[in-house]
């Protein structure tokens, strides 16, 4: 096929609430990654927030989005993809606004009336309950708004647009920082979301649903959830790799606050977070190209490696300047594994229960971000505030990194689950 003839197919090959999808994809993760960014500087720094808290707060925002996925997938199939995306945006762009007025004088009666802690803690879940709305919508969209012959490149398009966002967040959070304060980066956030619920709700159609396929119940769900999580070998994968997590989520968890602290408190920490994305973008075709004869798992645990050595770097030389080049190698991990990682629970996965193996797929980001919270702060503190050694904690994730990789090892070569037979 020639290669006008495959970009004709291109163009004509999507119907109009594909794109309305996927450019409303890149504005939600825009608004999460700029959060993201600048969320540990705004609960040290501009709450006041111990070290400790901090990390556990910033896990609970990063970790709920994934668990919350698992069941988003029933709420917009119940919904339909058009109702569900406008109230996913509504209740993002409410949830960031609130999240960035946290200190604001109007907000004062309800913050004093519960301990501070908590009611931030609440705040900083409720953008899961949109965003876990957002991603069935989107990926059910394109699924339906897609021609057969150009579906493959439909989904790489949705990965680009994710791109996309999670590289331009950080950039736009560290204009609106310098510029109107960090507590600005939520309402920027805010603003972002709600333009697309308007966006929504005036250029997207549902797209038509194939009247043969049952609807997804939350108790349907649940009954698949409950079947994917008696199984011993596979939830013992997702509990080890969850390690991974751990230690990736640390660039925002545990690292803007030792920049501002042990490094240079005028460095610009959501630039720094750009990296990740941007390097995604680069590099993921030629890495993949790379690395598609080494086996799925040997990918895994390989990504797993290198991205625990990355914070080494960090470790023998502090400088802002190390702070890029230990998340770049960071990323290299992250793209050697990422599509394997799918790639394996795909293969693992019997036929008939696809769909549930791959919701759980998301489980290890969630685990990794809530135990990553409150295990990097911990280290932190003990490293940075007690025994005044702060460059031990990166350490101490690389170790839990490579720990994590060991495991892999041994669960591929003692459990040796079966490609497509685990029940």
């Amino acid at each position: 096929m020639s290669f006008r003839q495959r970009l004709q197919d291109v163009r004509t090959g999507f119907e109009r609430p594909f794109w309305v999808a996927n450019i409303s994809e890149i504005f939600e993760r825009i608004s999460y990654y700029g959060a993201f960014a600048s969320l540990a500087v705004y609960l040290q720094e501009k709450l006041n927030f111990s070290t400790q808290q901090t990390g556990t707060l910033t896990g609970i925002f990063g970790g709920m989005v994934w668990f919350l996925a698992i069941f988003g997938g029933a709420v917009a199939d119940r919904l339909g993809f058009r109702r569900a995306l406008a109230l996913a945006y509504l209740i993002l762009a409410g949830a960031y606004f609130l999240i960035g007025s946290i200190g604001a004088p109007w907000l004062a009666p309800v913050r004093n009336s519960v301990p501070l802690v908590y009611f931030v803690g609440f705040l900083l879940m409720l953008p899961a309950l949109g965003i876990s709305m957002v991603k069935p919508s989107v990926v059910g969209t394109i699924a339906r708004c897609s021609k057969e012959n150009v579906r493959s490149v439909g989904y790489s398009i949705y990965y680009t647009m994710v791109n996309i966002g999670s590289a331009s967040g950080p950039y736009i959070a560290s204009w609106a920082h310098r510029h109107f304060g960090v507590e600005t980066v939520f309402r920027f956030a805010a603003a972002s979301v709600f333009l697309m619920f308007f966006v929504v709700l005036v250029f997207f159609r549902e797209p038509p649903r194939d009247p043969s396929l049952p609807t997804q119940s939350i108790v349907n769900t649940l009954h698949n959830f409950v079947v994917v999580a008696s199984n011993p070998r596979f939830m013992l994968f997702l509990l080890i790799f969850s390690g991974y997590w751990v230690v990736f989520w640390q660039q925002f968890i545990t690292l803007p606050g030792y920049v501002h602290g042990f490094i240079n408190a005028n460095a610009d920490v959501e630039m720094i977070l750009i990296t990740d994305g941007l390097s995604v973008i680069a590099l993921t075709l030629l890495l993949n190209h790379l690395m598609r004869k080494i086996p799925a798992f040997s990918a895994i645990i390989l990504g797993t490696v290198i991205t625990s050595l990355s914070w080494i770097v960090l470790a023998v030389h502090p400088r802002v300047w190390t702070c890029f080049l230990a998340i770049f190698v960071l990323a290299i991990g992250e793209i050697i594994h990422q599509p394997r990682y799918y790639e394996y629970i795909s293969r693992l996965a019997p036929h008939d229960q696809q769909g549930t193996y791959m919701g759980f797929a998301f489980v290890p980001f969630g685990i990794g971000s809530l135990v990553g919270g409150w295990f990097g702060g911990r280290v932190m503190h003990h490293f940075a505030e007690v025994t005044r050694q702060p460059q031990w904690a990166w350490w101490v994730f690389t170790g839990a990194g490579l720990t994590t990789a060991l495991f892999l090892f041994l669960y591929d070569r003692i459990v040796k689950p079966s490609q497509g037979s685990e029940s």
